[in-house]
């Protein structure tokens, strides 16, 4: 039975439409407004050659050099726009099928809030029930991934997100590395603090994984936590992490 098969009382909830935010949302939006500024480029630099075409006529120096000039920018955006937009595509689909695991653990009460957005950052996914608060990065590199050699910018980029959410309810956070398709050579392993798992071990891991929490203060952390990230009328989308009252300590 898993550690949460006892709180019926959860079972109610869906953060995801409370919150109202998918999984990779933003790393979606991101790419549909790279996609457009692509397409306004090229098509901008055509209507301009086609443009300078008519005025000064189609078979005039000026013309051809406009024709040069929009094959560089086509040239350009295949080289250097489309991978990074196809990246960041990959790194929007690694989130969902990463949401769509952790969503089959709401039957047992966890709570799941997907691209919460801090002030200055972005986490992937937020996770709460009895066995403690998570934070959750997700990568979609083709891997294989070594756990002794995760960059340095990444494990800062990990803890920033878990010292920020424990900032924003005053609790402590366990920070997680999770790869949506590469094979990881010591899975379950910490790296500086950071757990590293595979897509498909996450739910066994969190639901194996020994609890840590009363349901008193799961009830306290998630109000808080949704209190941070539920939309409300003319509200700032990120959360301040210094704008709530410090939650009171559990009692020992």
């Amino acid at each position: 039975m898993s550690v949460n098969a006892h709180l019926p009382h959860l079972h109610r909830y869906s953060a995801a439409a409370e919150t109202g935010r998918a999984p990779g949302q933003y790393t979606r939006q991101l790419v549909l407004r790279m996609r457009m500024r692509a397409l306004l480029t090229l098509g901008l630099f055509a209507v301009f050659t086609v443009v300078v075409g008519r005025l000064v006529g189609f078979d005039h120096v000026i013309f051809e050099v406009a024709e040069v000039a929009l094959l560089c920018v086509c040239l350009g955006v295949t080289r250097y726009v489309l991978p990074v937009v196809e990246r960041y595509d990959r790194g929007a689909q690694g989130e969902e099928y990463v949401g769509s695991i952790l969503e089959e653990l709401r039957i047992d009460g966890w709570l799941i809030i997907h691209d919460a957005e801090l002030e200055h950052s972005n986490v992937d996914h937020i996770v709460l029930g009895p066995a403690g608060l998570f934070t959750i990065e997700t990568k979609s590199n083709p891997g294989p991934i070594s756990v002794q050699r995760l960059h340095g910018r990444l494990i800062r980029q990990v803890h920033l997100q878990k010292e920020r959410v424990e900032k924003l309810v005053d609790a402590p956070a366990e920070p997680l590395l999770v790869y949506s398709r590469a094979r990881v050579d010591r899975p379950g392993r910490r790296r500086k603090g950071i757990r590293v798992l595979e897509a498909d071990m996450l739910p066994g891991f969190l639901e194996e994984h020994p609890a840590s929490l009363s349901d008193e203060r799961v009830t306290e952390l998630r109000e808080r936590l949704l209190a941070a990230f539920v939309p409300e009328p003319g509200r700032v989308r990120w959360a301040r992490a210094e704008r709530l009252a410090p939650a009171p300590k559990p009692q020992p």
